[in-house]
C-alpha cells in the first residue's frame, strides 16, 4: 500500500519573541537625505554671516583700537591691546547701567510674560468676533513703528499739555498741572516700559493662542469632570503643553527687551543725567556722542558677553526639552 503525503504549507516567518512589544525598527535616511537641511539653510546663514558677521569682528578689532575723532581723521590705527576694556571696566557708570538694564529687562520681561499670557487665554475663551475685534487691536499695536509710539507716549506724558497730567488732576491728585514725567531715570523708565510692554505683548498673546488652538478639547473637558478648577487646569495641564512656547517667548523676550534701544533714547536720550542709560544706550552716547569707539565697541562687546552669560541657563534648558522630546 502506498501512502501519499500531502505537501505541508511553506512556514511564514512570524515575529521574533524576544523583540515582542517594541517599537518598529526606524528605517535609516539615505545619507544625500542627512545633508539637505544643512544644504536647504546654507544660503540663509551665508547670508547672515555676509551681513553681520563683517560687522561683529569689525567692531571686535575697533575694540582693541584708540579710535576717536583723530584717527577718524588722519585714517591712522592705534592698538592699545586691553586698555578700552580696562577704562570701561573700572568705570562705575558702565556697572550703574549693567545693574539698570538687568532690573529693565526683567521687570519688563514679567510684565510681558505675564499680560501676554493672560489676554491669549481671553483670546481663547471669546467668541469669535470679540475675538476678530482683539486680535487687529493686538496687530494694530504690534505694528506700529517704534519711532511713532515713542513720540505719541511723549505727547501722552508731556509736561504741559499730556494727557497723563490731566487724568491725574481729573482724579483729584494734587501737584500735577506741570508735573515732568520724565525729570527722573526711574519714572522715565517706567514710561519706557509701559511703552515696551505694550507693544509686546500682542507677540505673546497671539502666539499663545495659536499654540492654545493645537490642544485637544478633550483633554480639557477631561479636566472639567474630574473637577478641576481654572488654576489647576493651567498650572497642571497648559503649561506642561506649553513649556516649549514659554521657554522659547521668554528667550525671545529677553534678547529683544536687553538691547532695548530706540524707546530709551528716543524718549529722553538716556537721561536726566544718563540716570536712563542702559547699556545699549552708553554704547551709542560712547560712541556718536563722546566720539569714542573704541569704548563704545568695548561695551557693546561687553554687552554681548553678559547676554551670552545670562541665556546660558536658558540655552540650558531649550537643549534639555529638546533631548526629552527625542
Amino acid at each position: 500500500m502506498t501512502v501519499h503525503i500531502e505537501d505541508a504549507p511553506p512556514r511564514v516567518p512570524g515575529p521574533d519573541p524576544s523583540t515582542a512589544g517594541l517599537p518598529p525598527p526606524r528605517p535609516r535616511r539615505p545619507r544625500s537625505a542627512r545633508w539637505l537641511p544643512y544644504l536647504l539653510l546654507a544660503p540663509a546663514v551665508l547670508a547672515l554671516a555676509a551681513v553681520l558677521g563683517y560687522a561683529l569682528v569689525r567692531n571686535l578689532v575697533i575694540s582693541f583700537q584708540e579710535f576717536g575723532r583723530r584717527q577718524l581723521i588722519s585714517r591712522t590705527t592705534e592698538w592699545t591691546g586691553l586698555d578700552n576694556y580696562r577704562a570701561v571696566l573700572e568705570n562705575e557708570r558702565f556697572w550703574d547701567a549693567a545693574v539698570r538694564t538687568f532690573v529693565f529687562m526683567a521687570a519688563n520681561v514679567l510684565v510681558i510674560m505675564i499680560l501676554g499670557t493672560l489676554i491669549g487665554l481671553l483670546l481663547n475663551a471669546l467668541g469669535t468676533k470679540m475675538r476678530l475685534l482683539l486680535s487687529i487691536s493686538l496687530v494694530a499695536a504690534w505694528a506700529m513703528p517704534v519711532i511713532a509710539s515713542t513720540t505719541v507716549f511723549q505727547w501722552l506724558f508731556d509736561q504741559q499739555f499730556g494727557v497723563a497730567n490731566w487724568v491725574m488732576r481729573s482724579l483729584g491728585f494734587s501737584g500735577y498741572e506741570q508735573h515732568n514725567w520724565f525729570g527722573s531715570g526711574t519714572s522715565t523708565l517706567a514710561i519706557v516700559t509701559v511703552l515696551i510692554v505694550w507693544a509686546s505683548v500682542p507677540f505673546v498673546a497671539l502666539n499663545l493662542y495659536a499654540g492654545l488652538t493645537t490642544v485637544s478639547g478633550e483633554i480639557w473637558e477631561a479636566a472639567r469632570m474630574d473637577g478641576a478648577s481654572d488654576w489647576r487646569v493651567f498650572w497642571s495641564i497648559l503649561v506642561p503643553i506649553m513649556r516649549p512656547f514659554f521657554l522659547i517667548t521668554t528667550f525671545l523676550e529677553i534678547i529683544w527687551v536687553f538691547k532695548a534701544f530706540t524707546q530709551i533714547y528716543a524718549m529722553n536720550e538716556g537721561g536726566p543725567d544718563r540716570q536712563s542709560e542702559t547699556l545699549p544706550v552708553m554704547a551709542y552716547m560712547e560712541g556718536m556722542g563722546q566720539n569714542q569707539y573704541g569704548a563704545a565697541a568695548a561695551i557693546s562687546v561687553l554687552t554681548l558677553i553678559i547676554l551670552l552669560v545670562a541665556m546660558s541657563f536658558y540655552f540650558w534648558l531649550i537643549f534639555k526639552q529638546e533631548k526629552e522630546e527625542s
